[in-house]
């Protein structure tokens, strides 16, 4: 029997290609979420330092230095003190917003809607952002950015009077004034952005939890019904 024809071995093929080097520029989307989350920093940072000092006596050198950067890098950010505070309040404002929408859009009563946004309302008034809200207020603005602050807390009054009357109609709230009831649900919750402190007695949750069960139950043995009164 003739030998098998050996098979001729493949020849080598050139070489790879070297792979290249690493750019040392961070493509146009990394660089735009590091923009942001430092941006986000300064934000944070400024909101504290406002709420430890207070907007007017606290300074843009202050935040630069607690950042560690120069004043300068701050304007890569940021154009102003004001401009801080706005978006301070704008993020958690909308931050508010946008949840106790996802609230309203997973449906159910709205006795547990108005909980759950009540919720909601109590833990951003905790953060630092949400404090800014509290405790700074519009009055540092100028009039053109405080009619913007006021549209957006209208907005979330607004969704607290709806869930109000929604309750009353399905029975499971008392009747009342709805406009009357938004302010004194907001009005308590925001004050707790004023006198809770995170090394207090009370962690964060543990505020909501008794808060709102304050607020919805009463601290009344026998319950009595609440006079509905008209306007003037």
């Amino acid at each position: 029997m003739p030998p098998a024809p050996r098979r001729r071995a493949a020849r080598p093929g050139p070489p790879a290609p070297p792979a290249p080097p690493a750019s040392p520029w961070l493509e146009a989307g990394a660089r735009a979420d590091q923009r942001e989350r430092k941006r986000q920093a300064v934000l944070e940072t400024a909101a504290r330092l406002f709420n430890e000092r207070g907007f007017h006596a606290t300074s843009l050198d202050d935040i630069a230095r607690a950042l560690h950067v120069t004043k300068p890098t701050l304007y890569y950010y940021v154009r102003s003190k004001d401009d801080i505070l706005l978006a301070c309040v704008r993020t958690a404002l909308g931050t508010m917003q946008a949840e106790i929408a996802a609230v309203r859009a997973a449906g159910g009563r709205a006795l547990d809607q108005l909980e759950a946004c009540m919720r909601v309302y109590t833990r951003i008034v905790t953060q630092d952002l949400g404090r800014c809200v509290i405790r700074i207020g519009e009055d540092p603005l100028p009039p053109p950015l405080r009619r913007e602050l006021r549209a957006l807390k209208a907005g979330i009054d607004g969704e607290f009077r709806r869930l109000v009357a929604e309750g009353i109609a399905e029975g499971s709230i008392a009747p009342c004034d709805p406009k009357m009831a938004a302010f004194m649900v907001a009005g308590a919750l925001s004050w707790v952005g004023r006198w809770w402190r995170a090394d207090g007695e009370f962690d964060a949750r543990q505020v909501a939890d008794m808060g709102v069960a304050l607020l919805l139950n009463g601290i009344l043995q026998r319950r009595r019904p609440l006079r509905t009164l008209q306007p003037g």
